[in-house]
Formats: structure tokens, C-alpha cells, sequence
């Protein structure tokens, strides 16, 4: 068991110790990118939001209960005015005769329970629900953009990368050639056949060519930080990376413009504001809804008593009468329940219902308009990305033959400046010539693959793998 412990703890240690020994692929970055970038976070956060309206929505048929209770101290006094009452010969009462204030004071308590159920909203919640749903497609759709937007970033910070890369090479391959250059340049001085000023012409290339280098550096540690701000991997593994340059080679694009993710998106806004319309539209059905309530009164150490007898007094048998002066020990009426169904017609709610269709409408409006635009504007940049690919292709084809040319007029220059046909200048300017134009030629295919992608991305078609 220990064999098999110690094993595997090898193993992972060679493990994290070869991956850390190993050079980034170019998925990874993207992989490491897309969890970190804080646009894509904040949209996924904000998506979130509407995925809570759907369940609030879906919640407004379940059913809610309140249980709410009060405990007080009660004192109350009614008047009681006794009206007239005729019934001659028998019995004669005139208004007023008995005048007396019945008061009530004790401690209450009230409990009450509700609970209430929407059984139908005129269509308004189903409306609503679609309406949630586009609008839940909508962001899902841009989330697409920004991976898109993700993905470019980073295709572009590599590409520089790769570029800084190749032109080290060329930097190095320079130096390589003034080396030998400065040896033969030596045995001439030595010879006479050159001026010390040709002579101190070529050290001068070489602490130009020293000055470019470090610039390269500069150049290189940017870009590795960059890198590692954007996808958290350790500048050391981000150093082993030594990506090369190619062109791409893209076919006919397979979608169009309507197959943006900003174009898809706002068809389902468009959508969206559609049963928002039919939503608001329902504001004069009726909406019905389950209604049950329970109470509980209870009233404790009261007391009930009058200002004046509640029996009148009879004097032909001496009785004086008597007030009212109760002191019951406690009252509750419990329970007193009610149940049933209730609904709620608006025949007339001030035009408010109308208003809230017509901002619809217009909001609807609103975001066909926004699609009119980004349809003109985004067949625009389609045309415009598709004339950058052509020109790029193009500048890759004449980079290329200038390169060649430049090649050639340095092997012509070296043997000239070997053989004293020459001065030092013209094997320093053929130099220079080839160095600038090894140099344009990948920057040239560097503009080229980024024309590639803005045209994939013209009909959200950017495709990594053509790249990578």
C-alpha cells in the first residue's frame, strides 16, 4: 500500500513539474483567458438576473400564507339613546328617556391568517414568461461576441508574440552576418584596401544592430506580461513558448451577416418586446385568484359597565333599579374562518393599460431601427475586412519578392566588399535592405492573419483551429 502511496505522489509531482517545464499551447491561453476575462464574468453575472425573473414569474402561482396577530390594551364607550316608542295604551317611551354610555375596556388579542392563491392572470404571466425567454436567448447570443472578442485579443497578443519571435531571428541572423562581415573588414584595414571611416561604418552597424536587439527585449517582456495578466499562467512557462508565423488561407464565408451574433440577438429582443406588447394588452381581463382567511379575537380582563341602570327602578316595590357592571373572565371567538374565490376587473384604470402598450410598442420600434443600423454597418465591415484580406495576401506575395531580391543584393554586396569592389557602405545598406524587408514580410503576414480574423469574426465565423 505504501508502494502505491509513493507512486502516485511521484507522479504527481512529475506531473506539475513536466507541465511546468512545458510551453503553453495557444488553447490553453484562450481556456485560461475566457475564465478570467472580467467582461465575459460580468456578463454571465448579469444573465444570472434574468434567469431569477423566469423563477420569480413561475413563483406567482404558488400559493402565499401571512399570519399577522396584535395585542392591545382596549377602552371604548358607545352612547345608547333610546328612540320613542308608542304603543298605547300598553306602553309609551319617549325619546330619550333611558341616556346611557355602555363602556368596554379589558386586554385584546387578534390573530388573522391569510392565504391566497393566483388561480389566472388574464394571460399576462404567460405573455411575460416568453417575453423572459428571448430575452434569456439574447444574452446567451452575446455571450458568443464577447468569446469572440476574448479570442481575438489573445490570438493578437500571441501573433505579436510570434512576431517579436521571428524578428529576433532575423536580428540574430544579422548579427551573424556583421560578425563575418567585421572579420573581413579587419583583414582589409589591415591590407589597405578600406579607410579606417568604412571601417568604424560597420561598428556602427553592429552597435545599431546591439540597440535593436534590446528593443526586441523590451518589446518580448510587454507582451509576456500582457499574457499573463490576461490568462494567470506564470511569465517562466509564457518564456518557453517560440510560436512561428504562417499565413492563412480562408475559403468562401458559409454565413452571413444575419448570422451575427448582434443581428441574432436583437431579433430575439425584437421577439421579446412582442410579447411584452401582448403582455401589457391583458390589463382589462379579469385576474382571479383562491382567498381563505382565519381569525382569532379574544378579549381578558374586561370589564363592561353603564353610566346609568340598564333596569329601570319600579318604586311601587322599592326597587331601585340597577346599572350594568359585568366582568366576564375572558371572550374569544375562534375560529371565525371565510374561504372563496375573488377576482379584480379593471374596466377603466385611467388609460394607464394603453400607455404601457404604446411604450412597448415603442421600444420594439426602438430595436428594429438598432437592427436597420448594425445590418448597414456590419455588411460595411464585412466589405471592408474582405478588401483588408485581399490587400494583405497581396502584400505577403510582393514582402516576399522584395525579401528575395534583398537576399540576392546582399550575397551581390558581400562578394564585392571580399574582393575590395566595394566599400563598407554599400554591404551595410544591403544589409540593412534585407533586415527590413525579412522584417516587413512577417509583419506583413502578421496583418495578414489579423485581416483573417476580423473577416471570420464579420460573419461570426472565427474559427481558432485555421489559426492554430
Amino acid at each position: 500500500m505504501k508502494s502505491k502511496l509513493s507512486f502516485l505522489l511521484l507522479s504527481l509531482l512529475f506531473y506539475h513539474y513536466a507541465n511546468a517545464q512545458t510551453a503553453p499551447g495557444f488553447r490553453e491561453l484562450l481556456d485560461s483567458a475566457m475564465v478570467r476575462d472580467a467582461d465575459l464574468k460580468a456578463q454571465l453575472t448579469k444573465n444570472k438576473l434574468t434567469v431569477l425573473d423566469q423563477h420569480k414569474l413561475k413563483d406567482v402561482y404558488l400559493p402565499t400564507l401571512e399570519v399577522s396577530g396584535m395585542a392591545s390594551y382596549l377602552n371604548a364607550t358607545a352612547r345608547v339613546i333610546s328612540p320613542e316608542l308608542n304603543l298605547q295604551p300598553f306602553l309609551n317611551i319617549p325619546e330619550g328617556k333611558y341616556n346611557n354610555n355602555i363602556n368596554v375596556s379589558g386586554f385584546s388579542g387578534l390573530a388573522k391568517a391569510d392565504a391566497k392563491m393566483l388561480l389566472y392572470s388574464g394571460g399576462k404571466v404567460r405573455q411575460l414568461n416568453k417575453a423572459l425567454e428571448e430575452k434569456r436567448q439574447s444574452e446567451n447570443i452575446l455571450l458568443e461576441k464577447t468569446s469572440d472578442e476574448v479570442a481575438a485579443v489573445i490570438s493578437r497578443a500571441y501573433d505579436q508574440l510570434a512576431l517579436v519571435h521571428q524578428s529576433k531571428k532575423v536580428l540574430d541572423e544579422a548579427k551573424r552576418r556583421l560578425d563575418a562581415n567585421r572579420k573581413t573588414a579587419d583583414k582589409a584595414l589591415g591590407y589597405g584596401l578600406i579607410t579606417p571611416y568604412d571601417h568604424k561604418k560597420i561598428e556602427l552597424a553592429q552597435a545599431t544592430l546591439d540597440s535593436k536587439i534590446a528593443e526586441y527585449e523590451g518589446k518580448k517582456e510587454l507582451l509576456l506580461t500582457q499574457l499573463e495578466v490576461l490568462t494567470g499562467i506564470d511569465k517562466e512557462r509564457l518564456r518557453l513558448i517560440a510560436p512561428v508565423l504562417a499565413p492563412v488561407a480562408l475559403n468562401a464565408p458559409q454565413k452571413t451577416i444575419e448570422q451575427r451574433a448582434e443581428i441574432r440577438a436583437l431579433d430575439h429582443g425584437i421577439n421579446a418586446s412582442g410579447f411584452k406588447i401582448k403582455a401589457e394588452q391583458t390589463w382589462w381581463i379579469p385576474k382571479v385568484q383562491l382567498m381563505a382567511s382565519s381569525y382569532y379575537i379574544g378579549l381578558y380582563g374586561a370589564r363592561i359597565k353603564s353610566s346609568d341602570n340598564i333596569i329601570p327602578p319600579i318604586p311601587a316595590i322599592g326597587y331601585p333599579g340597577r346599572k350594568l357592571d359585568w366582568k366576564p373572565t375572558n371572550l374569544n371567538i375562534f375560529p371565525m374562518l371565510t374561504a372563496g374565490v375573488g377576482f379584480k376587473w379593471e374596466i377603466f384604470d385611467g388609460r394607464e393599460g394603453k400607455h404601457a402598450i404604446e411604450t412597448a410598442r415603442i421600444d420594439r420600434e426602438l430595436l428594429q431601427n438598432q437592427k436597420y443600423d448594425a445590418m448597414r454597418k456590419l455588411t460595411l465591415n464585412q466589405a471592408n475586412n474582405q478588401s483588408n484580406y485581399n490587400i494583405a495576401n497581396s502584400q505577403i506575395a510582393l514582402k516576399k519578392k522584395e525579401k528575395e531580391m534583398a537576399d540576392n543584393a546582399l550575397v551581390q554586396a558581400e562578394k564585392e566588399f571580399r574582393y575590395g569592389m566595394s566599400k563598407s557602405t554599400q554591404l551595410i545598406e544591403a544589409e540593412n535592405d534585407l533586415e527590413a524587408a525579412e522584417l516587413d514580410y512577417q509583419n506583413a503576414i502578421f496583418n495578414q492573419r489579423r485581416a483573417a480574423v476580423e473577416l471570420m469574426r464579420s460573419t461570426q465565423e472565427l474559427d481558432i483551429s485555421k489559426l492554430y
